[in-house]
């Protein structure tokens, strides 16, 4: 069996430039990063577009090792959308380097159904992530200056600052430090750490800005720490919006590249779900239904976080009315879900199979309370047996869902044919528009509230003492009124990793609520979250290679 990057290479990719044609775009138009990707310039965007074009949302049900194969799924579909003589674009998020040498790998697609050049956009791309990490650790470095400076002090206490830096790698090491040693000419002694560059407020910033002047306004208000008089210190007190939004001329602007079947295929920003909103850039999604009678787009993670934030977070923000939404399943993950171990997942197990619905169960629950009814995509795999598909179809058609076996890897948009089906089907059912959870203008408590009952099934909700005292600061400093971006374990629908399948009477824990003033919500963060991940025993760079003629080994 072919490897992924085995199956990249044995393809002619065609010039980016009769990519950008079949949406109707010029070659002069195009910010050539090479033969085969391109920047593609905001003033391309029209929103009168919008309401003719259809946004398809892609999810999941909870993450499992097995994998679930989203981005895949997205991929294929965009192809067989396109067979089928649809003008469709897949929307996407840029892969952080992070996973790629770390457990999970890239965030291509795969088989049949991959996103190309896939070396390239796996590692440095167009340089956005590198990007975001200037700007964001710019505004690191004129912090510490402004502390150390006498004449030019906003008097910011230290101890209040929560701005860390930022890299874009699994490095646990990085976690937490202390700053500022060796002395008085080398700054002032305090404790920092760092995150991993797709949890910066900067990511979270970039995919959700309108504008270049929405950019930098965004980054002026990002909360930087409080006077010792306790008085609020933004970005824009520092003066460093200006020079911060000069780093991001080229990555606010969405780029192109195409799919293994030559479609078009925009991939932009990569904010993570588990601890930000996991959603593309909102003008990336603008640039493709400008384009395309039909869009298709992933949130990450599964439904309960990714999509959650996608229709809570973006589609207010950005305001775009998505018309379908597919959640991605597999036996082996629900079987998994249903308690079985990793190593036995490729065995029969009806039982273990129905145990674990509850899982896909609860996911498209949660996709009615955004009124949208949602096509199952079956993502088969070879050890799949005919009777546990059919379970799963069964438990589908009981809740009056269509469930539609999807073999994207190994046929790429002709495995999606019938999918792409559904999803029209779908997208005529669903002719009213989709409605929120809840209103941005309730309080805080009743947001998270109506996120952990609703979503999560939690029965109860606790705040440590943490984040009561932060909840008593976003009420002081009026800013009770932003959404909320829970940050959460992918693994599990609670905030308790181990507790798999659908859990119920649990305890969801708020152990602090930090505030993204610029990215515009609050981020209650639960269980033991942290924006720094570290490296397995055996990471995925062990595996990556290089050879004298500079081709590339081991990504996946």
């Amino acid at each position: 069996m072919k490897t992924d990057i085995e199956i990249a290479r044995e393809i002619s990719l065609k010039p980016i430039s009769e990519i950008a044609a079949k949406l109707g775009i010029s070659e002069s138009e195009l910010e050539l990063y090479g033969k085969y990707k391109a920047k593609l310039p905001l003033h391309l965007i029209d929103k009168t577009q919008f309401a003719k074009h259809s946004l398809i949302l892609v999810s999941a049900i909870s993450p499992t090792p097995a994998g679930e194969g989203k981005t895949t799924t997205s991929i294929g579909l965009t192809q067989a959308l396109n067979r089928k003589g649809k003008k469709t674009t897949v929307v996407l998020r840029e892969p952080s380097l992070g996973p790629v040498f770390g457990i999970k790998g890239g965030a291509t697609g795969g088989g049949l159904s991959q996103v190309l050049p896939m070396e390239d956009i796996n590692l440095h791309f167009t340089g956005d992530f590198a990007a975001v990490e200037k700007a964001h650790n710019l505004l690191a470095a004129i912090i510490d200056n402004n502390i150390q400076n006498k004449t030019n002090n906003l008097h910011l206490d230290p101890r209040t600052i929560t701005w860390k830096r930022v890299m874009d790698m699994n490095d646990r090491s990085l976690r937490k430090m202390i700053i500022g040693l060796g002395g008085t000419t080398s700054g002032i002694p305090r404790e920092t750490g760092f995150d991993i560059t797709a949890a910066s407020e900067i990511m979270a910033i970039l995919c959700l800005s309108t504008s270049f002047e929405d950019l930098k306004q965004r980054i002026g208000n990002i909360l930087v720490g409080l006077t010792f008089d306790k008085k609020p210190i933004f970005a824009k007190d520092l003066k460093a919006a200006g020079a911060m939004t000069a780093l991001l001329k080229d990555a606010i602007k969405p780029n192109l590249v195409q799919t293994l079947e030559g479609n078009p295929a925009i991939i932009h920003g990569g904010p993570f779900a588990n601890i930000a909103q996991g959603t593309n850039s909102i003008l990336a999604t603008q640039m493709a239904l400008t384009f395309s009678d039909f869009v298709v787009t992933e949130a990450g993670f599964g439904f309960d976080l990714g999509a959650e934030k996608f229709f809570d977070i973006k589609c207010k923000v950005a305001n775009l009315n998505p018309k379908a939404a597919v959640i991605v399943a597999t036996v082996r993950a629900l079987k998994y879900h249903g308690g079985i171990s990793l190593n036995e997942l490729t065995k029969p197990n009806p039982q273990a199979l129905e145990k674990g619905l509850e899982n896909l169960e609860k996911h498209l629950e949660n996709a009615k309370f955004f009124n949208i009814i949602p096509v199952v995509a079956i993502n088969k795999f070879s050890s799949d047996t005919n009777e546990e598909i059919e379970l799963i179809k069964q438990k589908c058609l009981s809740l009056g869902i269509e469930a539609i076996i999807s073999e994207v890897w190994e046929k790429g948009g002709e495995g999606a044919l019938e999918l792409a089906d559904a999803v029209l089907r779908s997208i005529e059912k669903n002719i009213s528009p989709f409605t929120q959870l809840y209103d941005w203008n309730w309080t805080v408590e009743k947001k998270i509230e109506t996120i952990a009952k609703n979503i999560y099934g939690a029965e109860n909700i606790e705040y440590a003492a943490k984040a009561k005292t932060d909840l008593k600061k976003i009420y002081s400093l009026g800013l009770d009124k932003l959404p909320i971006c829970v940050a959460k374990t992918q693994k599990s629908l609670s905030d308790d990793p181990e507790l798999l399948g659908r859990p119920r009477n649990f305890t969801l824990t708020i152990r602090e609520i930090e505030i993204a003033a610029g990215a515009g919500f609050l981020v209650p963060i639960t269980g033991e979250m942290m924006r720094m991940p570290g490296l397995p025993e055996h990471p995925a760079a062990e595996n990556i290679d290089i050879d004298n003629e500079g081709n590339i080994s081991g990504l996946f």
